[in-house]
């Protein structure tokens, strides 16, 4: 059955804990937090690559897309599922990006973008699976 859980929905899961719960409260905005930068790297063009935490949760986040993509190459009943999970998934979240103040982020919008890039993702591999179980059953 959790297999049929989207992943994408951990990075919301946290965002939204993190959006509600963040110590500036409803007066300050999230990005302001996630863009603090937490350490820098030494490049070999010897400039400084300064790497902030919504970079890294942002990162974390694509990493599970790339899971997620491949899950989406499954058939039967739990990919389904799973397609219908993430599409509620990408409703919730683009509601809440519009309409809550403390979604209004660029971390959160690329999250977002994730979320529909798997819904998208998903539905495509299972029609283009369909197709070529079709043409083998002929």
């Amino acid at each position: 059955m959790f297999a049929a859980l989207p992943l994408l929905g951990l990075p919301v899961a946290v965002y939204v804990l993190y959006a509600l719960t963040f110590p500036g409260g409803a007066t300050d905005l999230p990005e302001a937090h996630m863009g603090q930068v937490l350490f820098s790297v030494q490049m070999a063009s010897r400039v400084s690559w300064p790497v902030h935490a919504g970079d890294l949760f942002v990162f974390a986040s694509v990493v599970i897309l790339f899971i997620e993509l491949l899950k989406a190459t499954q058939s039967g009943r739990v990919a389904i599922i799973n397609h219908s999970l993430s599409m509620l998934l990408f409703i919730a979240c683009l509601v809440a990006f519009l309409l809550q103040r403390n979604f209004a982020t660029s971390t959160f919008f690329l999250i977002t973008s994730m979320v529909l890039l798997d819904v998208l993702a998903g539905f495509i591999v299972s029609i283009a699976a369909s197709r070529r179980e079709i043409d083998v059953v002929r």
